[in-house]
Formats: structure tokens, C-alpha cells, sequence
């Protein structure tokens, strides 16, 4: 049929898509990519359960049948201090003073008082010029290493085989040139820095406690190569700040090293018990970051009310060593009950206690018969977080665990340890 000139075209729409195609089915291929992780036995299953001022580590936990109570192991929150008198007393303040949120981003808001406070705390704690807070510590990691990478000029980013993915993502993100040294190798790490001229910029980026082994990285070696070289030292204490040296400063400070560490990376999350990231070094390094690290920039500041928490957190562990010593000596005796048990753990010489399943559907079974027979809740670890065949129980001891429930872990763990067949230790206490 023809069209006179100005007429506005009839479009049959079905033979229009008929022509261009069907359009991939979206959802179809996202089910595919989560039923793969359901048969490897990956699929994640956040538990519901309500935290209860005063009754940490118990928790109140939400299933079909109703409510029940059960003892957490896997908190992250080391210390107890999500639950202090002070910081919540704190946190409840600051609302009422100042208002729930921050206004947006510091770029855009300013600052408020709060979080000025905070980081001259944190700069004090690592006893540095200055620090930055960010909105967690992901955030913090990611931002400054992919600043410094763009900014310090034909810069080389020098990786630990085993660092966060927030650290790896922070280099991939510089876009600058990466060497990674194989994991607490420093041998491997001095031959990588010999090969670089001297005049070259680098920056070696390793952890103090890693994580998921729970072993600890050879500082002094590592800081003693990078004035060799020539290289600038970034140092993660996500998992050591509140909880090593004197003051909670970290591993670090513990070893008599914080001085000759370039940037410290932290976290308010983990030990401190509430939420937000922070680097600390000297005021030109801060001043650079804050100046161009885009997940600083374009991010909404923490509210006040957090801030100030995690100031009364960070000013408590900074003069009580009362909980520090509590939580390491629970950790000793949780070991002393797995060794008895012959459960397989890695015997690290940090707080974090990883007891070894090595198959992902074993690993969650574990975890459910715990929760089911026991009312023990802890969460497996698999890929990506480990590699394939070390799936484990990432299990944290804190100040206020007691000697029972560490009794009952233990016994916990070698009845479903029977019940599912999986090799004891050969080694006993």
C-alpha cells in the first residue's frame, strides 16, 4: 500500500520483532548462572537473626518453626563493641544533637564536627598527620590505591598474592602498572623491587592479618625491603585494628613499626563495632586522596551519629587493653578444645580460627546441622572467598563468649563431624 507524503507509517509490530529477533530471556540466563552455584553447593544463605543489646554473642534467629536462640561464631564485630554502653550512649547523643543523616557528600555538605573528630582520633591512634574516613573500608582501599596509582607518576603497584579483592580492585582501577610477589614471600617481594629502578614510584600494598588463614605478614621484613628500594609502603589493619599493640593500633604498632608505615588502611566495622573505612599518613598523602580519590568524592559522608560512635569506640580501646586480652584468651582456649575434639583447623598465630571442611556442600551441611542440633550459627566460606577445595568455618572467639559455649562448639562440631563422615585431625590435644 503507498504512503502519501506526511503520513505518519503503520508499524505491525509483530512482524517488526519477527525481523529483528527475540532479545536474550535475561532472567533465564541469571537463573542458570544461580542454579550453578545451588549445585556446587555456593549459594549463600543469609540467616535472619536479631541481635539483642546485653546478649551478645546470642542472637534471637527467625525460622519457619518460630524463634529461637542461638550463639553466634562468625561475627566480625571481634570485640563486642557493636553492643557498648558508651558507643550506643554515644550514637544516641549525636542523633539527637546533630540529626540522622550527613547532608550528602563532604565535597558538597562540608564536614560536620563528628567525623573531624574522628579522624584526628584515627591520625592520633597511628600516630600520624592526618586521616580520612570513608564509608567503609572497601571504599577506603579501592579509592586510595587507585588514586595513588594514577597519581605518583609511571607508578608500580606491587600486590600480595592473597590481598583483599578491594585492594585488587583499587590497582586494576589505577590502570597502573601491577606486579604481584607470591604471598608473604619476601624473597619473591626483593626480587620484584630490585627489578624496578629505583627511580621509579612503587607502592607495596600487603595486609597485617589476613583474613581467611589468619596468618600474619612478615612487616618488619616487608617495611626493611621498601626503604631498601625505594618503595612506599601501604599497610591493610583491617583485621588487626582495636585488637594488637597497646592501643589497638594494629599489628604494626604491636611490632614496634607504625612509624616507618607510609598509609594505614582501616576499618570501623570490624573491632571499633560500628561502620566506615579510613586511611592515615602524612598530610600531603591525605590531602592527595581527598583531593582525587573518586570513592571519597562522589560518596555521602558517614552520618554523625556513626562517627561519634566510632570515636567512643577507637578512645576506649585506645586506653582498655581489658578486652583485647579477653578475646585472645578465649581464641587460646578455643584452640585448646579443637585440638581435643581432633578437629582440623589452621593453627594461625592471629585471633582468627579457620576450621577446614574442604567441599562447599559439606561446608553448608556443617553449618546446618550446627544451627539445627546445636543453635550454634556460623556461615561457610567458599569460593570465591577461598579457593575451590579449602572451604571452611571462618570461626571468631570474642571477649564475651564463655567458657561453655566454647565447650559446646567443640562438642558441637565432633557430633556433626561423626555425623558427616569428614576426617578428623591426627593430631590431639
Amino acid at each position: 500500500m503507498e504512503r502519501r507524503l506526511g503520513e505518519t507509517p503503520v508499524i505491525d509490530e509483530r512482524s517488526a520483532y519477527a525481523s529483528w529477533g527475540v532479545g536474550p530471556d535475561y532472567d533465564d540466563l541469571l537463573h542458570m548462572s544461580l542454579m550453578e552455584l545451588k549445585q556446587e553447593g555456593r549459594y549463600r544463605v543469609f540467616q535472619e537473626h536479631r541481635r539483642v543489646v546485653g546478649e551478645f554473642p546470642r542472637s534471637v534467629a527467625m525460622t519457619a518453626e518460630g524463634e529461637r536462640t542461638v550463639t553466634v561464631w562468625c561475627s566480625n564485630d571481634y570485640l563486642g563493641m557493636g553492643q557498648h554502653p558508651g558507643v550506643r550512649a554515644a550514637m544516641r547523643d549525636a542523633v539527637d544533637r546533630y540529626g540522622a543523616g550527613a547532608g550528602g557528600t563532604r565535597n558538597i555538605s562540608g564536614n560536620h564536627s563528628p567525623i573531624v573528630e574522628l579522624e584526628r582520633e584515627l591520625a592520633a591512634l597511628h600516630g600520624k598527620e592526618a586521616a580520612l574516613v570513608f564509608g567503609c573500608g572497601y571504599l577506603a582501599n579501592l579509592s586510595t590505591l587507585a588514586a595513588l596509582g594514577r597519581l605518583l607518576p609511571k607508578c608500580i603497584l606491587v600486590s600480595d598474592q592473597l590481598n583483599h579483592a578491594s585492594m585488587i580492585q583499587g590497582i586494576s582501577a589505577s590502570r597502573a602498572e601491577k606486579r604481584v610477589f607470591q604471598h608473604n614471600d619476601v624473597l619473591h617481594l626483593e626480587e620484584i623491587l630490585r627489578s624496578i629502578p629505583r627511580n621509579r614510584c612503587k607502592v607495596v600494598a600487603f595486609e597485617s592479618v589476613y583474613s581467611m588463614d589468619g596468618d600474619i605478614a612478615p612487616i618488619r621484613e616487608i617495611v626493611e625491603l621498601c626503604e631498601r628500594y625505594g618503595a612506599l609502603t601501604y599497610l591493610d589493619e583491617v583485621h588487626a585494628v582495636g585488637m594488637y599493640g597497646p592501643t589497638g593500633a594494629g599489628v604494626a604498632e604491636r611490632d614496634g613499626l607504625a612509624g616507618r608505615i607510609d598509609l594505614v588502611q582501616g576499618t570501623l566495622a570490624k573491632a571499633f563495632g560500628v561502620v566506615g573505612g579510613y586511611v592515615a599518613g602524612s598530610a600531603v598523602m591525605i590531602d592527595a586522596i581527598r583531593s582525587h580519590a573518586n570513592g571519597f568524592i562522589f560518596t555521602s559522608a558517614l552520618p554523625p551519629a556513626v562517627a561519634m560512635g566510632a570515636l567512643e569506640s577507637v578512645r576506649h580501646l585506645r586506653s582498655s587493653d581489658v578486652e583485647r586480652a579477653k578475646m585472645h584468651d578465649n581464641v587460646r582456649k578455643l584452640r585448646a578444645r579443637l585440638l581435643k575434639e581432633r578437629i582440623p583447623f589452621l593453627d594461625s598465630p592471629s585471633h582468627i580460627v579457620p576450621v577446614m571442611v574442604g567441599d562447599a556442600a559439606r561446608c553448608k551441611a556443617v553449618c546446618d546441622l550446627l544451627f539445627e542440633r546445636h543453635s550454634i550459627y556460623v556461615q561457610p566460606i567458599n569460593y570465591p572467598t577461598v579457593p575451590y577445595g579449602s572451604e571452611r568455618l571462618r570461626i571468631t572467639a570474642s571477649p564475651v563468649h564463655t567458657d561453655a559455649m566454647i565447650d559446646d562448639l567443640a562438642a558441637g562440631l565432633a557430633d556433626v563431624w561423626r555425623d558427616l563422615q569428614l576426617p578428623f585431625s591426627r593430631r590431639a590435644g
